[in-house]
């Protein structure tokens, strides 16, 4: 590679866009990472100048490289790697979303939430089962003569 361009996926992850390559490689292969609006592969070189987008729901953040580069860099120098130009729209969508709660959050997936361990309790309670005091089952049908 050249010193002017690099890979998609190394410059992302080295960018510390994504946390590993495979995931950056996996992003692009799931045409979630365009480049001036193109979707691309993991090999796809990109150069100064050039706008990469990239879709985390349910945001698309938009970076635009100053320096494509291979070799992870500290937190602190990413100053000179790219330049932040994701629309504030899209900030705001990401705040509302916090504010919201759960929202990719499917129904009965995760941790029940208050109201379905309550149910959850009260559907587990023994009186409901009719056990008297003893932890003796009662029948309906048993005559007391």
């Amino acid at each position: 590679m050249s010193d002017t361009t690099a890979r998609i996926d190394k410059w992302l992850w080295a960018a510390r866009i994504f946390k590993t390559r495979s995931i950056a490689a996996d992003a692009c292969k799931n045409g979630r990472v365009t480049v001036e609006g193109t979707n691309v592969k993991p090999s796809r070189t990109v150069k100064p100048g050039d706008v990469v987008s990239v879709k985390k729901p349910p945001v698309v953040y938009s970076f635009k490289v100053l320096k494509p580069i291979e070799q992870r860099v500290g937190a602190k120098l990413l100053a000179e790697i790219y330049e932040n130009v994701t629309d504030p729209k899209q900030y705001e969508i990401l705040e509302m979303s916090r504010i919201s709660g759960f929202v990719d959050r499917a129904r009965g997936t995760g941790r029940p939430t208050k109201k379905d361990r309550r149910a959850i309790d009260a559907f587990a309670e023994p009186v409901m089962f009719g056990f008297d005091d003893d932890d003796d089952f009662l029948f309906d049908d048993e005559d007391d003569d």
